[in-house]
């Protein structure tokens, strides 16, 4: 019997459960495996490993360089492998503690030779706008996964979210459907698969065991969260919630741009995708905001900068990208940012970005003037 691994993920933790619940019910032979990051201050990582009808095993497994989630990383795989060459295991839902991220695990596991055949995050839609607004540090809320943990609870739960192929969706008293619509628009290429109470009952298959049997592609998952391919939301405006496609061919002024970030940031509950500042032309720049916090990160060149010599080093999917949105002058160089929100404010937004583009007369006056403007990105990209 061949294992098949399936991650389930996510900070809202009832949720999670039930959704790991239900695959173990509906899936003979299937096991979870827990690593418990929570008693990591004392020094070990608690894995817990367990069937329908109970705890199987538990053991401990410690620190290694003070990360808890390199604890993880260590002891996982030998686990899974072990279940693989016991042949009785059909399927291994690795239930990640709170704040780890899918992404990792799932190419850990992959890497490690086992077959990861579903990616499923779980969510209580009632939590998703107060988590996406939620700026404080992991570590303040009791979920870092390491001493060095900067991440927050908005990006960390909008990277567990935007990763995942499928969102097992909780059945929520509190939701409305604002907050259906928000889930639906920040992630609308997802398969959202309800897991209410009751279900298929005798171990028959329902929605949620079928995608977590499905198949999952590792590496077009990791192409698809980077910034040059990113497939990012769609135009929607629905139920008091709305997405703004915000696409020009003209870079930003540096310093405008600058100046106007607190309110960018703060204009919608989540806002990604990629921009162009004229004095970094060659540089892709990746746009990352939740919780009222921006991360602003390099992501390399642009294709149009690379020789094309290089264009056989990058990936494939990349090069797709860029052709479907290729510029005869500026080739794949463009500002593409996606903004989704509760009463966002369309008009307003659009034209707060709009004035932070070259003028005319800046455009005009062509690259080498573009690369004297004043380096106002410099500390937030740390260079």
């Amino acid at each position: 019997m061949s294992l098949s691994v399936a991650v389930v993920g996510g900070l809202h933790a009832a949720a999670r459960t039930a959704a790991v619940d239900r695959l173990l019910a509906e899936v003979p032979g299937s096991v979870v495996l827990h690593h418990d990051l929570a008693t990591a201050a004392a020094g070990t990582v608690v894995r817990t490993v367990r069937d329908r009808d109970g705890i199987v095993s538990t053991g401990e497994t410690p620190l290694v360089n003070d990360c808890a989630c390199c604890a993880l990383r260590e002891d996982l795989v030998p686990e899974l492998r072990r279940l693989a060459d016991a042949g009785t295991v059909r399927l291994a839902v690795v239930e990640l503690w709170d704040s780890v991220e899918p992404k990792a695990m799932a190419e850990v596991i992959a890497s490690g030779g086992l077959a990861v055949t579903s990616v499923i995050t779980a969510v209580d839609p009632a939590l998703v706008l107060p988590y996406l607004g939620n700026g404080d540090d992991l570590a303040e809320a009791g979920l870092a996964a390491a001493a060095t943990d900067q991440r927050t609870v908005a990006d960390t739960f909008a990277r567990q979210l935007e990763y995942a192929p499928v969102l097992a969706v909780a059945d929520s008293p509190e939701a409305d459907d604002e907050d259906r619509e928000l889930l639906a628009q920040l992630h609308p290429t997802a398969r959202r698969i309800p897991i209410g109470r009751g279900g298929p009952a005798g171990g028959r298959r329902g929605p949620l065991s079928e995608a977590a049997l499905a198949g999952f592609d590792v590496e077009a998952a990791a192409a698809a969260q980077h910034p040059a391919c990113a497939l990012l939301p769609q135009e929607a405006d629905d139920h008091g919630v709305a997405t703004l496609v915000w696409h020009r061919r003209r870079p930003f002024h540096p310093e405008r741009l600058y100046a106007a970030l607190e309110d960018l940031t703060c204009a919608a509950a989540r806002s990604r995708g990629r921009f162009w500042l004229a004095d970094k032309p060659d540089t892709l720049l990746h746009w990352d905001a939740a919780g009222g916090a921006l991360c602003v990160e390099s992501a390399g060149p642009w294709l149009a900068a690379l020789p094309d010599a290089a264009w056989e080093m990058v990936p494939p999917v990349r090069r797709a990208a860029a052709a479907t949105d290729w510029h005869p002058e500026h080739g794949d160089c463009c500002n593409h940012l996606v903004f989704t929100s509760p009463g966002l404010d369309r008009d307003g937004l659009a034209g707060l970005l709009e004035s932070c583009l070259l003028t005319d007369a800046e455009y005009t006056a062509g690259r080498d003037s573009w690369r004297k403007l004043p380096p106002a990105f410099d500390t937030l990209l740390e260079v």
